[in-house]
């Protein structure tokens, strides 16, 4: 295997190919386009890996078969990770930063109003998830059947609130 060859293959591949190659993982990756950039820099490296890089009949067929290995393999190890949705704990939050002023309790349970009133207008299955999952202790699952949606539904539901909410806050600090 000559290195200088396979560099060169990659640099060209790059030049004629990156382009569409990051709008095609882009596309498929509208909720977590920050990770396009590491995805695209993998199957660039995938293709140095390649041994005998003069045997490929269609570079750019092989190109985006190897791109689509890897966004597969990059969702399944997001699947696979812990990803856990912590329940808000905004009331501990409350007590902590009120500490028994009224009105510094006034002015929290207005922005929590404000809050409730603008996630009800960004999605009311959302908001009924989060309330769901808050106050009543729902699983996803059980979320998803009352809602008529699939598990992973409820829980992008779930997210939507949780950062809804968590960007509220931190606009309102």
């Amino acid at each position: 295997m000559d290195t200088n060859s396979s560099r060169q293959f990659v640099v060209a591949m790059e030049e004629d190919h990156g382009r569409a190659l990051r709008r095609f993982l882009a596309a498929r990756m509208r909720h977590a386009s920050a990770d396009v950039g590491d995805l695209v820099q993998e199957v660039f490296l995938r293709l140095l890996r390649i041994p005998d890089h003069e045997s490929i009949r269609n570079p750019r067929a092989y190109l985006y078969t190897i791109a689509s290995h890897v966004l597969h393999q990059y969702t399944l190890r997001q699947a696979a990770m812990a990803q856990v949705v912590a329940p808000l704990d905004i009331g501990a939050d409350i007590a902590a930063s009120a500490d028994g002023d009224p009105a510094a309790v006034a002015q929290l349970e207005e922005q929590f109003e404000e809050i409730d009133r603008g996630l009800e207008q960004l999605s009311p299955r959302a908001y009924a998830t989060l309330l769901m999952y808050r106050y009543e202790g729902a699983t996803l699952e059980q979320i998803g059947q009352r809602l008529g949606v699939s598990r992973a539904m409820a829980r992008k539901y779930l997210v939507k609130a949780m950062t809804y909410c968590q960007q509220r806050l931190q606009e309102m600090q």
